[in-house]
């Protein structure tokens, strides 16, 4: 479910941890704290989740809540309960990963959630979207999705109040808000296909090792063909992210035979101008890109091309 992009920024928000770390952390074990991460986005991947169709089922609360008032009103009994039997939002209730997940993390435990749903719910019940979903008769495919997708990305991430309940809860949602956004929008196109307990498959939880360890065991090798390639620039002046990304580019170059090097170059580009400064993907391309020709040109850099494999 993670692709190999959310892994390198991990490793790169793991790094980053680590080179900024007080003096007296210095004997944190890399590997554990990447896990610690990885485990940290998961958790808060399913409490989005959680929200999201709480807020969707909300409509049923809604409705028994106003029928029982003393004196309810015509419109407190004819409450509109369509959304809370959406045939896309149940594919995801009923889902055996879903249910386990949870089960074991418990987001429903998490102070103010209940004012959250019910204020994104209500919030929902006065958009025109959700007018014309309730009015059609039909329940088409599309509609049931898109009503669902809707109350994620129109209404829980726009929402200042939902975002600041969600940092309050989430120490890592500022770094995780991107991916967040692409894991949901992802998972809402085929629910069931995904295992909530094991979000990083075990051929990317090994590459995310490797690529942790590897740059640290060979920052000196990385730094000894970056710093002649910075010119007028001072190495110790260089925005530390920008470093640490130059560092993971390099050591994928030499040590990553199976990712081809425009990959490389071009993922390390797109995480420097989404995670570091305006200049920043400009200058990694510039150097990451001279030190590729430095090692072509010797020929340092050996890439295996499985579609040349019998």
């Amino acid at each position: 479910m993670i692709s190999r992009r959310n892994i390198r920024v991990k490793v790169m928000q793991t790094l980053y941890t680590l080179n900024t770390a007080d003096t007296g952390q210095n004997n944190v074990d890399p590997v554990k704290l990447l896990k610690k991460q990885l485990d940290a986005s998961r958790q808060l991947f399913i409490y989005l989740l959680y929200v999201l169709t709480e807020a969707a089922r909300y409509a049923e609360k809604d409705a028994a809540k106003r029928a029982s008032k003393n004196l309810p009103s015509h419109q407190d009994l004819n409450v509109n309960i369509k959304l809370s039997g959406n045939e896309f939002l149940w594919k995801i209730l009923e889902n055996e990963s879903y249910k386990k997940a949870v089960e074991n993390e418990k987001p429903y435990s998490i102070e103010g959630i209940s004012e959250e749903i019910k204020r994104i719910y209500n919030q929902l019940t006065k958009t025109e979207e959700y007018s014309q979903y309730i009015l059609a008769q039909s329940r088409e495919k599309k509609s049931e999705k898109d009503i669902i997708t809707f109350i994620f990305t129109n209404l829980m991430l726009p929402s200042e109040s939902f975002i600041s309940h969600v940092e309050e809860h989430f120490s890592n949602w500022d770094d995780d808000a991107e991916m967040m956004n692409q894991l949901m929008l992802n998972y809402l196109q085929k629910p069931g296909s995904y295992n909530l307990q094991e979000m990083v498959s075990q051929e990317k939880w090994e590459f995310a090792k490797s690529l942790l360890l590897t740059t640290r065991e060979k920052h000196d090798v990385a730094l000894d063909l970056i710093k002649p390639k910075l010119k007028n620039w001072d190495a110790e002046r260089i925005a530390i992210l920008d470093m640490l990304l130059m560092e993971m580019g390099v050591c994928e170059l030499l040590f990553f035979e199976t990712i081809p090097t425009k990959v490389t170059i071009n993922e390390y580009i797109d995480l420097a101008k989404a995670y570091s400064t305006p200049q920043s993907g400009q200058f990694v391309n510039g150097i990451l890109d001279s030190i590729h020709k430095e090692l072509a040109s010797q020929d340092k850099i050996h890439k295996v091309n499985f579609k040349l494999k019998a």
